[in-house]
């Protein structure tokens, strides 16, 4: 037996031949580089989320490049975010020259904690390295702290109505990283639709994703909007060969923007349809009390992006996954190494022990298959391979 963690062959050959009727137009048409599709897919995405503009970039770390440019962050400034979430949020802040200032989670919903949120900010206006962790460069005026970057984990939307506040009463802009979200809803509004920007991935994995890499900024602030859209294209200013800032290229390119938009038709259904899969995971899960389950607040939707389970130590995980793995189950582990310990940020000078609700969780946590056509029998299947190795 064996199954894969991602089932896009599955969904594939339920619109194979929408796919390849729009893939054909654009062949036809030609407009390979910002066709008409790109536009009509910013359209269609805005409305969705609710929000005045979107802007389709070439991957979802683009977007988080664009949307910190676009905030003009850089040399000097420092960026709030969690350290447990995939290398990009963070790296995005670092390659721009400004200085990832990371936050520990909350123990449930492995979002950033509003608490220590508040802690850390209240550390760096008053230097107080004993309140909590600060990277080492952090010294009284050494750096102007500009935004808060929050993570939607597993596709779960953080606590917005608190961290926006926070945001507004710090001075502070507010990008949400809604890689994993697109499809979620907090308070009945769509993920991507909070802060002064918005991004989101439309990598293969995701809940919503093309053939390749592509991404999105979302926003209601037009001067933002035509910062993005200048900066997507090498700064460009009212034509191709005049440039007013510097910018990158980050295009979509009209092939993944027709597949998307022809995924986009059964994106409603499959959002349903990761619900139910989640559910049937909850309610077996929740026979095997050594495995904690995700916790959904009530007040949001997620749109299960990853199912993951925290066992009770590493060593009981290494013993499920090992058990998974001989029984031909994929599984994954999101993520093992939160970012404060990662080589690359070393000059941070973070150290074990700085973040213990994020080190904990990753020490932990393990993912199982998780997409829209998982059968309910396998999941009965997974779950009593869990429950051996239990």
């Amino acid at each position: 037996m064996s199954i894969p963690f991602i089932d896009l062959k599955t969904q594939y050959k339920k619109i194979e031949s929408k796919i390849k009727a729009r893939i054909d137009k654009v062949l036809n048409h030609g407009a390979y580089v910002m066709g008409p599709e790109v536009s009509e897919l910013e359209q269609k995405l805005s409305q969705y989320v609710n929000t005045d503009y979107a802007l389709a970039c070439s991957s979802g770390t683009d977007a988080l490049i664009l949307a910190l440019m676009a905030l003009d962050i850089g040399p000097g400034d420092a960026v709030l975010t969690t350290p447990f979430t995939f290398f990009a949020t963070a790296e995005t802040i670092a390659f721009l020259g400004a200085t990832p200032i990371f936050v520990d989670i909350d123990p449930e919903t492995y979002n950033l904690s509003v608490n220590e949120l508040k802690r850390t900010i209240q550390a760096i206006k008053n230097n107080e390295q004993t309140l909590c962790p600060l990277p080492a460069n952090i010294k009284p005026g050494s750096v102007s702290l500009k935004a808060i970057i929050t993570v939607d984990l597993f596709g779960l939307p953080c606590d917005y109505d608190q961290i926006t506040e926070i945001a507004r009463h710090e001075n502070l802009k507010l990008i949400e990283d809604a890689a994993q979200s697109f499809g979620a809803t907090y308070k009945g509004r769509k993920a991507c639709s909070f802060g002064d920007i918005s991004c989101t991935s439309f990598f293969p994995a995701k809940p919503l994703g093309c053939y390749g890499d592509g991404g999105m900024c979302f926003t209601n602030d037009q001067d933002i909007i035509e910062s993005l859209r200048s900066l997507r294209i090498h700064g460009q200013g009212k034509d191709k060969y005049e440039n007013v800032r510097i910018g990158i290229n980050g295009r979509l390119d009209t092939l993944q923007a027709a597949i998307l938009l022809t995924k986009l038709e059964i994106f409603p259904r499959e959002v349903m349809l990761r619900q139910q899969v989640a559910e049937r995971y909850n309610q077996l899960f929740e026979q095997l009390p050594e495995l904690v389950t995700p916790q959904v607040p009530a007040d949001r939707t997620s749109v299960w992006a990853q199912y993951s389970l925290l066992a009770q130590n590493n060593h009981q995980r290494d013993k499920i996954l090992a058990h998974l793995k001989e029984k031909n189950i994929p599984t994954a582990i999101y993520y093992p190494n939160p970012l404060h310990l990662q080589k690359a940020f070393d000059y941070l000078g973070y150290k074990q022990g700085d973040f213990p609700i994020s080190e904990n969780i990753g020490e932990r946590i393990f993912s199982l298959p998780m997409h829209p056509y998982l059968e309910p029998d396998m999941q009965e299947k997974i779950f009593s391979l869990v429950k051996e190795a239990v």
